[in-house]
């Protein structure tokens, strides 16, 4: 069953997502498989040429590109032209870096000469979101690619232009045929494709119950997987850190993309003493936020990307209110068309509450409060989920602190946030494995032991 593409500024429908038939799939699949001995055969410098070359034609498209995801999914326009151009980013340096990160590591031993090689598996397939439609497909293919895996991606139905236009870009530089595809398909037949056996690895971003599934099923088979899952990251504000620039910083990380980002600041813990002095600061940076067309530049938040997205979050407000939460900003569904939420600031949050324990995917601050460092560290690390944190203090107390925190990145007085060059993942319901940097593209490698006598 195919699936509505709704716009989240109208609710319109703009068209159906298409489903590839299964006889389409085997296609897709022997493609991948068929790419693969030629791709992997290529020198690093041969790879990195066609990821240049992809790199270059989204700059050059980024005005075509861009407005495709402020479409399906409300992104507004500045930030979805940003986004396209850290796609061409993660591609540009896993060209210049991919040689150097998968280097073999030479290990004593008792033969004359023992090493690590690492070496592609085959086809990898990445299931992806609608949220960064651009930058998470490329997060995931690059590195991929460059280490000489073939992709096979299944995005998110509601996102299909997106997909389509990505797929297209390897079709447009001349990439070799097959080693980049678009397999549009129904979350039913997901399970099939992780079985065939042309599926080598699965890289997933997305929620923790699709993640177990996936995990679930890439494990039945014995195949790898890297999985990218939800977060609730805190961000602690202790009582020497610069309030002015942690309150801009933390309003910032809220409300980029609506909100909708796993590793967005969720729980703001803040230090008693200072508590209500970082409210104050806090409060008229959200309050002037513009919520409107996402078409438009002045736009600072855009729609939430659907409908159930945006009761959901209601819900959780609407619920931590009746657990005691104070709504200082937002907290009401607006009239009109669209899928839009108001930026919606709640105080007085304890860590029982809906909106601390489930995550918040959407403009909405959670500020809580802390006696002390002590209290703020275990508040924070009081969370099923694992994925990132902020701390606001003292350079080198805060990197004390981050050895306490319980997440897989730790930003100190600096926002949180993916870097080509850093490897990216959570622990705990937040996932498994890494992506980007070094540790990134030797997930799907064959970290092959060499002994010569």
């Amino acid at each position: 069953m195919s699936v509505s593409v709704i716009s989240p500024v109208s609710g319109e429908v703009l068209g159906t997502s298409p489903e590839l038939s299964a006889g389409a799939r085997e296609a897709v699949l022997n493609d991948a498989k068929g790419a693969f001995p030629g791709w992997k055969a290529l020198l690093f410098s041969e790879r990195g040429d066609v990821l240049r070359a992809v790199a270059q034609r989204m700059r050059d498209d980024v005005d075509k590109l861009a407005p495709l995801m402020t479409l399906e999914m409300g992104k507004p326009i500045k930030e979805a032209r940003a986004e396209v151009l850290k796609a061409a980013l993660c591609a540009d340096h896993y060209a210049e870096h991919a040689e150097a990160y998968l280097k073999a590591e030479t290990l004593p031993s008792d033969a004359s000469h023992s090493y690590v090689q690492h070496l592609p598996l085959g086809t990898v397939l990445g299931i992806l979101p609608w949220n960064a439609p651009f930058w998470l497909a490329f997060r995931f293919c690059a590195p991929a690619l460059m280490a000489g895996n073939t992709c096979v991606m299944k995005h998110d139905p509601h996102v299909p232009a997106c997909a389509k236009a990505i797929a297209d870009l390897f079709e447009q530089v001349g990439a070799p045929a097959g080693i980049m595809q678009n397999m549009p398909m129904a979350t039913a037949d997901v399970e099939s494709v992780i079985r065939d056996p042309r599926i080598h690895a699965v890289s997933l971003t997305g929620s923790e119950r699709a993640g177990a599934a996936v995990a679930a099923i890439a494990g039945s088979e014995i195949k790898p997987v890297v999985l990218e899952l939800g977060g609730s990251d805190p961000a602690i504000v202790l009582a020497d850190a610069n309030l002015q620039k942690a309150a801009e910083t933390l309003a910032l990380s809220r409300i980029i993309n609506a909100g909708q980002s796993c590793i967005a600041a969720k729980r703001i813990i803040v230090e008693a003493s200072v508590h209500d002095e970082f409210i104050a600061l806090l409060e008229p940076l959200l309050a002037k936020l513009k919520l409107g067309d996402p078409k438009e530049e002045s736009t600072d938040v855009g729609p939430l990307a659907r409908e159930d997205l945006r009761q959901n979050l209601h819900r959780q407000v609407k619920r931590s209110m009746a657990e005691g939460a104070h709504c200082l900003l937002g907290g009401e569904l607006p009239d009109g068309p669209g899928f839009f939420y108001p930026v919606t600031l709640l105080t007085n949050v304890t860590n029982d509450m809906t909106c601390a324990q489930e995550e918040t995917f959407g403009p909405v601050a959670v500020v809580q409060k802390a006696r002390d460092e002590t209290e703020a560290i275990r508040i924070a690390n009081d969370s099923k989920y694992g994925l990132a944190a902020g701390v606001w203090t003292e350079r080198s107390r805060g990197e004390r602190i981050a050895h306490q925190l319980q997440v897989g990145q730790v930003a100190v007085n600096g926002i949180v946030k993916t870097d080509p060059r850093l490897p990216s993942g959570g622990i705990k319901r937040s996932g498994l494995g890494r992506e980007l940097g070094p540790h990134g593209i030797r997930e799907f490698v064959n970290h092959q032991q060499v002994w010569l006598s």
